[in-house]
């Protein structure tokens, strides 16, 4: 298994930034990377010459000349390297191993049996690793790291669950016992920042300098990129919009607030709304068959689908009204209603948003489907391999 040094040589900020443009750009010639990123051309030849020979950047003779010999063209070599992304909970434990360009070449899924202790979830989550280790012929030194995206709130310094509500879980050392493990780089984030960086990553926004994904599922979370960067905040729990109170004398949340946003949108609230609604034979419902019986043209379920979408258009008009960003993206297992929810969200927004200008933000449906937060989990290994560490200076 790869040491976690080697991975840290890859670091260095001009190496980051080529290899950066080298991504965006590709395919680009040496005197074109030189000319955008304001580093000498031998800079160039001497970092090029190294990732060549550490096979992340291959060439062809693509270009095009004036008469002269053709220039030698770079590319990323996407399948040089790879990643373990983890979705962790807080149903099931999902596994991918990627290729650098987020193309899926194994995947592995197991369920969370609740009451669960943290160590019988770090053997599960154990256990999912060691499946996609055995069941690829790729080299394990060619595994850069594994990124986890799990629920709750995490502390990324120490890669720490700190609180897991769904679970009853708290102060998972995820990180500490993975690196242990495997002696490979580990990442730990909060699943919907996982997502909004995939989506930020994979989601093909293009240069989106602010935009928030908003995953609403079994839970309700979100994750903020301003500058291409994640958003954490002062004490890390930026982007818990479920837990926006919406009304202060509703039901109790998961986290033991009232009438958070979650227990009107989220999955489980869908189905208990619809139940106390229109089923009258007492009989428990899920999100997934509320969203069916809708789909046969029930008007009773349309039209909860539809109350949902309202309040998350609600949700949504404040998220915009906080930071105005230019791009929200929605994704979770909810938003499998889209037909049924978007309308109402969009014509909240509409309705209830402050100016003109404000009404163009985009929102959508994240178009990843229920990868987002799997190759959200891959992304956070990815930023650390190609993005600047710092300005050049």
């Amino acid at each position: 298994m790869q040491q976690r040094g080697t991975f840290q040589l890859m670091k260095s900020v001009n190496r980051s930034i080529i290899l950066n443009k080298i991504r965006t750009s590709e395919p680009i010639s040496r005197a074109q990377i030189a000319k955008e990123t304001s580093l000498t051309p031998p800079t160039v030849s001497t970092i090029v010459k190294e990732l060549i020979e550490q096979r992340l950047v291959r060439e062809s003779t693509l270009g095009h000349s004036s008469g002269g010999r053709k220039p030698t063209m770079l590319h990323i070599n996407h399948s040089s390297f790879y990643v373990i992304g983890i979705d962790a909970g807080p149903e099931t434990i999902k596994g991918v191993l990627s290729d650098l360009s987020g193309e899926i070449l194994q995947r592995t899924v197991s369920p969370i049996n609740k009451p669960i202790t943290n160590e019988r979830f770090l053997s599960i989550l154990k256990e999912n690793i060691y499946t996609i280790l055995k069941s690829t012929e790729i080299s394990h030194d060619q595994i850069i790291g594994i990124g986890i995206a799990m629920h709750g709130v995490v502390d990324i310094e120490t890669g720490t669950s700190l609180v897991a509500p769904i679970l009853n879980l708290r102060n998972i050392p995820i990180k500490d016992v993975l690196e242990e493990e495997f002696n490979i780089t580990i990442k730990v984030e909060n699943d919907a920042r996982a997502m909004a960086l995939g989506e930020s990553w994979f989601g093909g926004h293009g240069e989106a300098e602010s935009m928030v994904a908003v995953n609403i599922g079994r839970g309700v979370g979100a994750g903020v990129v301003m500058n291409g960067k994640l958003y954490h905040g002062a004490q890390g729990i930026a982007g818990e919009f479920g837990h926006m109170t919406i009304d202060m004398n509703g039901t109790i949340c998961d986290c033991g607030n009232r009438g958070c946003l979650q227990t009107f949108v989220s999955g489980a609230a869908i189905a208990e709304r619809a139940g106390k609604q229109i089923n009258q034979s007492k009989v428990a419902l899920t999100g997934k068959e509320v969203f069916e019986y809708a789909q046969k043209g029930n008007p009773l379920y349309m039209d909860v689908l539809h109350e949902t979408g309202k309040v998350i258009g609600i949700g949504l008009t404040n998220l915009i009204h906080l930071l105005n960003p230019q791009k929200i993206v929605l994704g979770g297992g909810v938003m499998k209603s889209e037909e049924f929810i978007m309308p109402a969200i969009l014509e909240t927004i509409q309705q209830r948003v402050l100016t003109t200008e404000a009404r163009k933000t985009e929102v959508i449906v994240t178009h990843l489907g229920e990868d987002a937060t799997l190759l959200g989990a891959v992304s956070l290994l990815l930023v650390e391999l190609f993005n600047p560490i710092k300005e050049i200076g």
